[in-house]
């Protein structure tokens, strides 16, 4: 009998009392994991924080302490440029529309945003002074200055037009875009190598504002068959004398990434720069899964220690990260030189921790009655010492994460997840990550072992410690938990040995059923147990047994699984029946005699086109409000009796992909289809459902194949509020396998909703609802006080000490190609102007592994340096009392020998940086010989460094005083 009198909800608000707008608010509480769609990176390397901009307008930074935070950018849209202000909590990101948003980290807010009116295709930051070098594509650079109080751009007058830095625009032909403005290491305030898309280098004087140095394009195109376009570049040593220039079809970078669409050009090629041998590089290849479009290099460790560590992080062409180990690197270049060979280091890519095989089902209980919690200090204490999915920090060698499990009592949110290979995890997420608690893997009473059997259906109940689980084969494990408190040494390895689990587990119980397991249930009193398959079997058993009490078949053309069961009561012909509700795939739902399994009525209720179902509820009329101000977590709200008497006016909730219909409980147990509420979706499909209780009733909670998440009252199913995830996209379940998407809600709404192995979102649905502890403490990834211990220190200094760690040290990352190059080709330009001034005079205070590879700095070195100290004594010395006249240049002598001697380069070959300094220092001091007598007298008798340069300080004060 089909009774459709229902209206159907078209978004109408103000149809109940029940739950109200204001009650709810949905919104993301915290991102945990690594975002999809990663595009681009960006490292503070004092803060020691990551950023990783993705296709869809999101920013995700990891701090120390394992601290993550997310922001997100007006539009989704990808990013052109990400790059950090260092130390002072701002991070600047160019949108593809050309938009510079400034973001304060701190507050983590979007302090302001500057539109250009030109396509910009390079963006630099000077660290020092907060200029940023702007190139577009007609060939121009503008300057813009960042205010750091007010994070707002200011624009400058200076700029560098294209016809003085690449020469007459309509003598010029191709694509003259910059794409990389270059400030050189050593003299980033004096000099900026611009880089044209067309292949023209120009080394550009910011005083004097002109080009001094000019090479590649039309230059180099004798030397190619075809122009190529630059793709990349950057600088390959830190004094700024050697460069490397990436084209299409050909290569130049210290770090070379392969690519076209051929799979043999997927590879990571590092050339090491050795100026002590022969061979003068050492390259090694290294092959990833598939072409890479970003790079970074991060240290793992923060403090001054002994143990430092990089690691150099990439971006597959999917968007997935992959991390290769320094050391591993290191030690194979030395096995490379000997006779040995070595095995290639292999990548591993960053996933969440732990996440060693995928989520098949998930529980989510929130609010346990427990009075004996952790406090935050523990918490506080656990985020330490969780793994990251970065490796920031040294972590034990072992791998081996040990937590102490003490229990539930302490636990106020539990997270279930059952995996593919029979594993079931606990979590803590009392705070917004989650902290491994207990790693089941017990199959039965003598069996430790995994079954690698996907799981597929769970139920939990608190109260009694009762675990159920049910697998693809049909078995069905029944754990019973020992009463708390465990013994204080009955802790185990998240990852280690199960056969502890006998320390807390009291038994297990095992039952088969006929296919798959998809719905599990158990009766208010908690003695029967309900299990429904893919093949329609519906078998109900005495748990204490347990003892098959009866199992019925559920006939259906279309689809047979049984996708829920829920026990309850109605008054069935002016009696009292216990009965219990089976919903199937095909969205049909009956009612059975749950005492001995025979339906109440030959016919089933359901809608006139079925469709796959997701999600079946029996929602209490008269226990709503009571639900949703005293209902137990644990307990299903259907189980929740009122106190009243008289009949109940339930009503039973199915939610299939394209509808939702709330029908009459009482008429669904005769077989009658008698519609209350319904709610058809036109224009998208419904991916995931289910209800939740607020502060006055009950709510839906839909998620559309459109991403947009949409709250509904019961039993009216009017719309309250809708509201999207950025970032999450679920994932529809292939024919015989599982969704990469898990998505499960508390029953007062907080939803967990997993990205496959990536990420994970946890969102409030409930207005001012605050379930999760430290959640500013947990995305505060910007430390202040870091800022203020380095404040008076000279801020290129530090970045270059740190990149000076490891055998990365001596690499200076460019911006990434469009089109990423075939073939690897190192091209090292000399020439650069390399003045006194600009040699770094500061040594290392600690000694760095890539010392053993690159036989950097030697006992030459630091003579060099000590003499380069006095020779700008003597200039000091000596200043307005005498021009020095240059030596006249060989006219015999090659365009590029006079560039290599004015700027103190050897024509030999010669190529070691502390030589070139070396010769060039002593040009300087044969220059200066016979002018100050009394300073190089000074020279030859000073006994030390502060003795000598307190000597010339009292000489030259003498002398003016006498002048």
């Amino acid at each position: 009998m089909d009774l459709d009198d229902g209206m159907e909800s078209m978004g109408l608000e103000g149809l109940s009392d029940g739950l109200k707008p204001s009650d709810v608010e949905p919104r993301l509480v915290f991102h945990y994991g690594i975002p999809h769609g990663a595009t681009k990176f960006a490292y503070d390397t004092i803060q020691k924080i990551l950023a990783i901009s993705t296709q869809d307008g999101r920013i995700k930074l990891y701090g120390r302490d394992n601290t993550q935070a997310l922001l997100e950018s007006p539009e989704a849209v990808p990013s052109k440029f990400l790059q950090f202000i260092q130390n002072k909590g701002i991070l600047v990101n160019v949108t593809s529309k050309n938009k510079i948003e400034v973001w304060d980290l701190d507050r983590k807010v979007l302090s302001s945003v500057h539109v250009s009116k030109e396509d910009i295709t390079s963006f630099t930051v000077m660290q020092s002074n907060l200029y940023i070098y702007v190139g577009d594509y007609l060939g121009n650079v503008s300057v813009l200055k960042l205010d750091q109080e007010s994070c707002l751009f200011e624009r400058m007058k200076y700029t560098i037009p294209l016809s003085a830095s690449h020469g007459n625009p309509a003598e010029v032909s191709g694509d003259t875009a910059i794409l990389h403005t270059l400030p050189q290491p050593a003299a980033e305030s004096k000099r900026v190598l611009l880089v044209f898309r067309d292949g023209l280098l120009a080394l550009w004087d910011i005083r004097e504002s002109k080009s001094i140095f000019t090479t590649g394009g039309g230059l180099m195109q004798s030397q190619h068959q075809e122009m190529k376009k630059v793709t990349t570049a950057c600088w390959a040593c830190p004094f700024g004398s050697k460069v490397a220039v990436g084209y299409n079809g050909k290569a130049s970078r210290l770090y070379a990434m392969g690519a076209s669409d051929l799979a043999s050009t997927s590879t990571l090629q590092v050339i090491l720069l050795n100026e002590h041998i022969e061979t003068r590089m050492v390259k090694l290849g290294l092959y990833l899964p598939e072409p890479c479009i970003d790079m970074e290099i991060i240290s793992s460790s923060f403090e001054q220690s002994k143990n430092k560590q990089d690691i150099l992080v990439l971006i597959g062409k999917s968007g997935r990260i992959y991390v290769y180990d320094d050391c591993l690197i290191g030690k194979y270049l030395l096995q490379s030189q000997s006779k040995s060979s070595p095995s290639l280091p292999k990548e591993v890519m960053v996933k969440m921790p732990f996440a060693d095989s995928s989520i098949t089902v998930t529980k989510f209980i929130t609010n346990t009655p427990n009075l004996l919690t952790f406090g935050d200090e523990d918490y506080s204490r656990l985020a330490k010492n969780i793994p990251s999915p970065f490796p920031f920090e040294s972590r034990p060698k072992d791998g081996n994460h040990s937590f102490q499990f003490s229990g539930f009592t302490k636990v106020k949110n539990l997270y279930i997840t059952g995996h593919s290979d029979g594993a079931i995890n606990f979590w803590d997420l009392s705070c917004p990550f989650p902290i491994p608690l207990l790693s089941l893997k017990q199959q039965s009473e003598d069996d430790f072992s995994l079954s690698g059997i996907a799981l597929t259906a769970l139920y939990f109940h608190a109260d009694s410690r009762l675990l159920i689980s049910g697998d693809q084969t049909g078995m069905v494990r029944i754990f019973k938990f020992k009463p708390e408190p465990y013994a204080e040494n009955s802790f185990m390895s998240f990852q280690g040995s199960s056969k502890r689990e006998s320390n807390y587990i009291h038994g297990v119980k095992l039952l088969k059923v006929n296919g798959s397991v998809l719905s599990i249930n158990i009766s208010p009193s908690l003695v029967h147990l309900a299990v429904g398959s893919d093949q329609g079997y519906v078998s109900v058993f005495d748990i204490e047994g347990p003892t098959l009490l009866y199992q019925e078949h559920i006939a259906s053309e279309i689809s047979t699984g049984i996708i829920s069961l829920q026990f309850d009561t109605c008054f069935l012909h002016g009696f009292e029946k216990n009965i219990l509700v089976v919903a199937t795939k095909d969205s049909s739902v009956m009612a059975l005699d749950a005492d001995t399994g025979k339906m109440l009525s030959s016919s089933s209720v359901h809608p006139k086109k079925p469709y796959r179902a997701l999600f079946m509820q029996i929602i209490d009329g008269q226990d709503m409000l009571v639900r949703g101000s005293n209902m137990s977590n644990n307990q299903d709200p259907s189980k929740r009796k009122s106190d009243e008497d008289g009949p109940k006016q339930s009503s039973l909730l199915i939610c299939s992909e394209k509808a939702v219909y709330v029908y009459s409980l009482n008429h669904v147990a005769q077989g009658v289809k008698k519609v209350l509420y319904k709610k058809k979706f036109q224009s998208s499909s419904c991916c995931w459902a289910s209800t939740f209780c607020g502060a006055s009733d009950a709510g839906l909670a839909l998620l559309l194949s459109t991403g947009k998440i949409e709250i509904r009252s019961l039993p009216e199913l009017s719309l309250i509020r809708e509201s999207s995830i950025r970032g999450f996209t679920y994932s529809a379940p292939r024919l015989n396998s599982f969704s990469a998407s898990s998505i499960c809600i508390s029953w007062d709404g907080e939803l967990i909703m997993m990205n496959g192995d990536q990420e994970m979102f946890i969102v409030s649905v409930l207005f001012q609802k605050e379930n999760f502890r430290l959640v500013d403490f947990v995305s505060q990834v910007y430390r202040k006080e870091l800022m203020f211990s380095q404040e008076g220190l000279p801020t290129g200094s530090i970045i270059q000490k740190e990149k000076k760690r490891g055998i990365f040290s001596s690499v200076m990352k460019g911006s990434k190609p469009k089109q990423v190059p075939e073939i690897a080709w190192l091209w090292m330009m000399m020439g650069f102007d390399l003045d006194i001034d600009d040699i770094d005079l500061d040594d290392p205070v600690e000694k760095t592994k890539d010392q053993n590879l690159l036989a950097a700095l030697n006992k030459k070195k630091l003579a060099s340096k000590f003499q380069a100290f006095t020779g700008k004594i003597k200039q000091m010395s000596v200043k307005n009392e005498k021009n020095i006249k240059e030596e006249v240049k060989d006219e015999k002598t090659g365009a590029v020998d006079q560039i290599k001697k004015k700027y103190g380069f050897s024509l030999s070959g010669e190529s070691s940086a502390a030589k070139i300094a070396q010769n060039k220092l002593q040009e300087n001091i044969r220059k200066l010989q016979g002018i100050n007598l009394k300073t190089t007298e000074m020279q030859e008798t000073a006994s030390s460094f502060s003795a000598m340069a307190k000597e010339v300080l009292r000489i030259s004060e003498k002398d003016k005083q006498s002048s």
